[in-house]
């Protein structure tokens, strides 16, 4: 760890390395980035420049030429792309850090709980490439109880479900340690794919994944009867190869996503089924709190809630929860080496 006199000229900066974004944070909890975690590389006789990162890299996801390749460097919350990993955060780090620091920042980046320690070389590598000095990983749904303000270090347990772009995954702590964990790659794109899917079995119409993601943030719901909606959208006829527009209603997404959603349902009891009866009883009575991008899908606690009969309610601020928590524990020494990966 860095010493006292260094730390006052440290920008030390915690980072969630999401599927979909990554967010960048400082010990004050203040985000400093947040960006889709998407990267376009031009290549021309055999040579590869960047061409955009972040917001301008996704606007080209599905309309790149030949020569150009827009791709998400981390899929289901693992490290796809070892080289454009590196360039996406190099580029959050520049801009979180504005001027060239004089003691290079130390990290916390969070990851899958799971992640196998090849992938946690890989993302430790990546970052000291992009000006870590220090690089210590932690569990994303960890860092989000952290960051959602629950008691991690009492004695009562207390579990977070955090559905995110690529993984959901479900913890259960105390006494600032971890119970139980599990994941599943069933989360938020999975969604997107499983409405893809309807499209495709129901109205022989192939949908893009940005229009798919656009279906369920505006018609999604987790269970039909919660402000129901229409939306009309374009995609591509199986048969006759030609656009078509198509109507979508909020019941016809919650029919899509079930299967989904009870893959989810199944991994909370799955760890559940894995810790002591007095933690489950604590759980019973102070419920799941749902963090991640997904937890915004309305009707979404009320569903798992509905499932499980645990007492369910969405966190604060579900989405930066994770890079919030990550940036807690830059300020706890202690609590980020009992619960580094």
């Amino acid at each position: 760890m860095l010493g006292s006199s260094l730390r006052r000229f440290s920008k030390d900066l915690a980072v969630d390395l999401g599927t979909a974004n990554i967010r960048v944070a400082d010990r004050s909890r203040r985000l400093l980035v947040e960006a889709p975690a998407v990267v376009a590389i031009e290549q021309r006789e055999g040579a590869s420049r960047v061409f955009a990162v972040g917001e301008a890299a996704k606007e080209m996801l599905g309309r790149t030429p030949e020569h150009i390749v827009a791709a998400h460097p981390v899929q289901a919350g693992r490290i796809a792309d070892y080289e454009l990993a590196e360039v996406l955060i190099r580029d959050c780090v520049v801009r979180a850090l504005t001027n060239r620091p004089i003691v290079r920042p130390r990290m916390v980046v969070s990851v899958p709980q799971d992640t196998s320690e090849v992938q946690r070389r890989a993302v430790q590598d990546s970052a000291r490439a992009a000006g870590g000095r220090e690089v210590a990983l932690v569990g994303k749904a960890v860092a989000a109880a952290i960051g959602a303000d629950l008691p991690v270090g009492g004695p009562s347990a207390v579990a977070v479900v955090d559905l995110g772009a690529g993984t959901t995954e479900v913890v259960v702590l105390a006494l600032g340690g971890v119970l139980a964990v599990a994941a599943t790659p069933t989360a938020g794109r999975a969604l997107d794919a499983a409405i893809q899917r309807w499209a495709e079995e129901r109205r022989d119409l192939e949908l893009s994944e940005r229009t798919a993601e656009l279906v369920k943030l505006r018609v999604g719901r987790a269970a039909p009867g919660e402000e129901e909606g229409t939306l009309r959208v374009n995609g591509r006829d199986l048969h006759t190869g030609i656009p078509r527009e198509v109507d979508i209603t909020t019941e016809d997404v919650a029919g899509a996503i079930q299967p989904a959603l009870d893959e989810v349902v199944a991994t909370i009891r799955k760890v559940l089924a894995e810790i002591s009866p007095e933690a489950a009883a604590d759980v019973a009575r102070d419920g799941l709190v749902l963090t991640g991008g997904s937890a915004l899908m309305p009707g979404l606690a009320r569903a798992i809630q509905d499932r499980t009969g645990l007492p369910t309610r969405v966190a604060d601020d579900p989405c930066r929860a994770t890079v919030l928590g990550a940036a807690r524990l830059l300020d706890d020494p202690d609590a980020l080496a009992r619960l580094a990966l």
